[in-house]
């Protein structure tokens, strides 16, 4: 839960570029594709040319949510096992539980966290784990607004069957794994949670008033025995080209197929482009792409379709538009 901006605010804040990682291209936003490079270290291989910037139409309204319970959504991503489900979760002061609702914002079903703790989960995902053909629930308990914690957890459990017959209903998810990260350079504050498709690899984006985030990442396959030391592999300036609009980093996804990532402030939104072969530390080297987000309210969402042909967004608050941008 963010303290720079409360329910319905826009935060807004100073920014300062941060040192070390990969820094943002030089090309302005939705500029000339460049090519990705090689590998970064992490066992990529040559990339090819990068394509052009992916054009978005939107905000497109699906509906309303109508749940009551979901009133501060910080998190959301498309089922890959249930076609047309979407999972939300709240902010910080809710119980380990997710929702499941349909491409309309419709309620299905609760799915709470079997052994799960929440003391602020800010973002979810879906990606592969350890069992080939399987989807897996990622769901980031990474927020930190004092920067005060000593370890940030996020849990991982095999997507649920999102039955017809049990609608309405608060089942129990089981065989929830629970991994324990630190950061090397002291706590953070964050609110996007990033898992890669191709590899399972998770990577956290740093939420910070001045728009100075680093990222993250640990590599697959993750360690549930102790502390895992999360690595450094880049570094952004929002709030200033070629970067512009809010400064506070508040969700994001990566594409099913991994050629996007996107991460959103309260007020603009950003993809980069993956070029066949190339790492997410190699595609976060590139220009960045501007593409459309709802600036109303206080936006914390971004969740791409599962056939990747779109993304939805939602605000935080009671009786949300849940909106769509199809890719054109």
């Amino acid at each position: 839960m963010s303290t720079d901006a409360s329910s319905g605010e826009i935060a807004a804040s100073s920014s300062a570029f941060a040192g070390g990682g990969a820094s943002v291209g030089t090309g302005g936003s939705g500029g000339a594709a460049t090519g990705a490079g090689g590998s970064s270290g992490d066992g990529g291989g040559a990339a090819e040319p990068l394509p052009p910037c992916p054009s978005f139409g939107g905000p497109a309204l699906q509906g309303l949510v109508l749940n009551t319970s979901i009133k501060e959504a910080s998190g959301l991503a498309a089922s890959r096992k249930n076609p047309s489900v979407l999972y939300v979760h709240n902010d910080s002061g809710d119980s380990p539980r997710v929702f499941a609702m349909n491409s309309m914002g419709g309620y299905l079903a609760t799915y709470a966290f079997g052994g799960a703790k929440a003391t602020d989960w800010e973002d979810i995902a879906v990606g592969p784990g350890p069992t080939a053909g399987e989807s897996y629930l990622y769901v980031g308990d990474i927020g930190d607004n004092g920067e005060s914690r000593d370890d940030v957890r996020i849990y991982r459990v095999a997507e649920p069957k999102v039955d017809a017959g049990v609608m309405l209903a608060t089942l129990t998810l089981d065989a929830v794994e629970t991994f324990t990260f630190v950061y090397p350079d002291g706590p953070h504050n964050a609110e996007t949670l990033l898992v890669d498709p191709l590899t399972g690899d998770v990577h956290i984006v740093v939420k910070d008033g001045g728009g100075t985030s680093p990222v993250f990442r640990a590599k697959a396959p993750l360690s549930s025995s102790g502390k895992t030391t999360l690595k450094q592999i880049a570094s952004f300036a929002f709030g200033q080209d070629p970067l512009p609009g809010g400064k506070s980093t508040t969700g994001g996804d990566i594409s099913p197929d991994g050629s996007l990532v996107a991460v959103r402030t309260y007020t603009s939104a950003f993809a980069w482009r993956r070029a066949k072969g190339a790492t997410i530390e190699d595609a976060l080297k590139t220009a960045p792409c501007k593409i459309p987000i709802s600036a109303g309210g206080q936006g914390e969402t971004l969740g791409f379709a599962a056939d990747g042909k779109g993304y939805f967004s939602l605000n935080e608050g009671t009786f949300q538009p849940l909106n769509f941008y199809a890719k054109k």
